[in-house]
Formats: structure tokens, C-alpha cells, sequence
């Protein structure tokens, strides 16, 4: 993933474990959970946390895990995929809250119904945990599967919108 240089960051604590937010010039690029598989490393960007952009999806993600925000409503920056992470990431913009997806369905719903896989590492390397709603995506089954925050977070954002998934007891999340 590329970022631009005027990228700069902030860090928040969440319910869910502190998070790291970035933004640029565009819109905000960027929200990962400390420690999350295809975090970035930001030691390069400065400490903005006055960042107009940055406060503003500070406030807005309080909000959601306060249960008084549905939707989200930033500038988004998604240029550091590629065109095809791209797509996909737009892709998640359109899971309503509350409800999910399959794998197979994304790739279906962005025109490349035989790129499940590579939908599927698009979807995990999505750089705006929660804002760009990646944990809606569930196996074929209903079933959590992957989710570079780990499992028992996307567990929790799925209870915490009101989202049907199956529960599988080998998963250890029970």
C-alpha cells in the first residue's frame, strides 16, 4: 500500500482496543486497531490529532460504538490499493448496516464473479476498519471467517449492528 507524504495520524481509543487513524489531503486513508494484520506502519506520519479529518472520524467512530451513528460520513482516501482493492472497498461501502455478505457475493456484485479470492484479499487488506464496513463479510455459510482485527472483534461489531451470522463452537468464540 502506498500513502501519500503529507499523511499524517492520530490515535484513539476504542471498546474494541486503541486504533490508529491516518488522513491526507483527500480524506481519511486510514483506521486500523493496534497490532492488526496489514496495519501499516505509521512511525513516518506525524501526530495530527487536531486534523480536521481526523477528529472528525474520531467523533463519528464514538459515536458508533456509542450506538448513535449508523453511517458514517467522512471524506474517504482509497487510493493506496490497487484499482481492483479499489472496487472492492466500494463495494463494502454498500452493506447497510446491520446486514452482511458472502465472499461469493461481493465478487458478484462488482462483475468478477470467479475472483472470490482475490476479493477476498482485497477485503483483508482494507485500510478503514469499520468505516468501510469489511467485517460484514461472512463465508458462503453465514460464518465468521477472517478479519485482520481478529475474530472476536468482527464477532463484536456484527452483535454491536445487529447482524445475522452462524456461530461455529471450533472457532473459540464462543
Amino acid at each position: 500500500m502506498k500513502f501519500p507524504s503529507n499523511t499524517v495520524q492520530s490515535r484513539i481509543a476504542s471498546p474494541l482496543g486503541d486504533m490508529v487513524l491516518s488522513a491526507n489531503t483527500q480524506g481519511l486513508s486510514g483506521a486500523w486497531f493496534d497490532g492488526q494484520r496489514h496495519q501499516v506502519d505509521p512511525s513516518g506520519w506525524q501526530l495530527s490529532p487536531q486534523h480536521p479529518v481526523l477528529k472528525l472520524a474520531a467523533t463519528q467512530l464514538a459515536q458508533y460504538f456509542a450506538g448513535q451513528r449508523r453511517v458514517f460520513d467522512l471524506p474517504l482516501d482509497l487510493s493506496s490499493g490497487t484499482p481492483f482493492q479499489q472496487t472492492v472497498w466500494r463495494a463494502l461501502l454498500t452493506i447497510a448496516l446491520g446486514a452482511t455478505r458472502s465472499y461469493s457475493q461481493l465478487s458478484q456484485d462488482i462483475g468478477r464473479p470467479t475472483a472470490v479470492r482475490a476479493a477476498a484479499g482485497a477485503v483483508g487488506r482494507n485500510p478503514l476498519s469499520i468505516i468501510v464496513p469489511c467485517h460484514r463479510v461472512l463465508g458462503v455459510d453465514g460464518t465468521l471467517t477472517g478479519y485482520a482485527g481478529g475474530l472476536p472483534r468482527k464477532r463484536a461489531l456484527l452483535q454491536r449492528e445487529g447482524a445475522t451470522f452462524s456461530t461455529d463452537d471450533q472457532q473459540g468464540l464462543l
